[in-house]
């Protein structure tokens, strides 16, 4: 089993098919892993290429392999706008811990549709197997050495 924290740091997309036609797009991003979500910033105005050059930090507790990043245009007036969304895969920041920014396919309908630029690091949590410490003693301080 994988245990630790995995950083995102997002850095910028590119490519992107402009929803809004009257104004530009407006892009964020939502990143999930398993049940934990985070959102970027909005990039207010930046249109098709977007940055951000923010960092998101996930717990890893099993084996799960792979990283959402579902990239969306906020509206004022209506819902927002489903851009695209790359999934990332895990396995090599696990067996590497460090993959310097690169780009992902942003895909919409099966449809390729821009890119994103992603950076990952994996802290691994090392296991405390064979160290006992006192809280291993099921409360040894609180007895009395009477």
């Amino acid at each position: 089993m994988t245990r630790g924290t995995l950083e995102v740091l997002l850095v910028s997309a590119k490519g992107l098919e402009d929803s809004d036609f009257l104004s530009g797009m407006d892009p964020y991003a939502i990143i999930t892993y398993r049940t934990q979500e985070k959102k970027s910033g909005i990039a207010s105005g930046k249109g098709s290429c977007p940055e951000w050059n923010e960092s998101f930090l996930f717990s890893i507790s099993n084996d799960h392999t792979e990283l959402k990043i579902k990239l969306m245009d906020k509206d004022t007036f209506t819902a927002d706008d489903f851009v695209g969304e790359a999934i990332i895969p895990l396995e090599p920041v696990f067996a590497e811990e460090n993959i310097p920014p690169m780009s992902y396919n942003i895909v919409k309908d099966e449809r390729y549709c821009g890119e994103i630029k992603v950076g990952l690091t994996f802290t691994l949590q090392r296991s405390r197997e064979g160290v006992c410490s006192e809280e291993s003693f099921g409360g040894w301080k609180e007895s009395s050495m009477e």
